[in-house]
């Protein structure tokens, strides 16, 4: 069980006062209705440690993709847009995993997780060389 599936229980106590309730108007009848049609969905993140809870994430990414938008003022081919989507999406998850995304780039690695646990012994045996070149000169 996750550490969030101890509260399966109280989700199952709200749709049984949910079933119970007497709704009065239609928009009551709306979302009661709406919450029933996605019950098996709407908790996922009780049983999953990696389903985040909200929709922060998404919207973030959203919001990044809405401001380069606005500064591309004409248009873009669709090879443009999808190199630049997958650009994103690193930059997104370096920011997330909190790795330097430039060093990451520069690394020439594809592994972000790698990346973030070795990557600093990458750079400073490469700053070592740099250094060991420069002396010898």
């Amino acid at each position: 069980m996750t550490p969030l599936g101890k509260h399966r229980s109280s989700v199952q106590g709200f749709y049984n006062r949910l079933t119970d309730c007497l709704v009065t108007s239609e928009a009551a009848e709306k979302l009661v209705s709406r919450l029933q049609k996605n019950r098996n969905k709407m908790f996922t993140f009780l049983d999953f440690d990696d389903v985040p809870w909200n929709n922060n994430n998404a919207e973030h990414a959203v919001k990044a993709f809405a401001s380069v938008r606005r500064v591309i003022e004409g248009p873009t081919t669709e090879k443009g847009l999808r190199d630049f989507l997958v650009l994103l999406s690193i930059c997104e998850t370096c920011k997330y995993k909190n790795v330097d995304f430039l060093g990451f780039l520069r690394s020439g690695t594809k592994d972000i997780d790698d990346f973030a646990t070795n990557g600093w012994k990458q750079r400073v045996r490469g700053a070592k060389q740099r250094m060991d070149r420069q002396i010898e000169t």
